[in-house]
């Protein structure tokens, strides 16, 4: 029997080795709470989120993102 996965729950799975180093980053807590709410709403991680929104910056470039 196949099993379903719900919408934008794949990108929640650990798809590379994991062996990316961390990026720390200080937000202000008010943006934090938007940040919050806008990928709970795409239903992915903030992180996600913003390797997300780093790749389109990168393809508006014109520069292909790696990774």
């Amino acid at each position: 029997m196949p099993c379903s996965i719900p919408a934008g729950f794949r990108n929640r799975l650990r798809a590379g080795s994991g062996n990316s180093p961390h990026f720390k980053m200080r937000i202000d807590p008010a943006l934090r709470k938007q940040l919050d709410v806008e990928s709970a709403e795409q239903g992915i991680s903030l992180a996600n989120w913003f390797k997300n929104l780093a790749r389109e910056a990168l393809k508006n470039k014109g520069i292909e993102p790696k990774g």
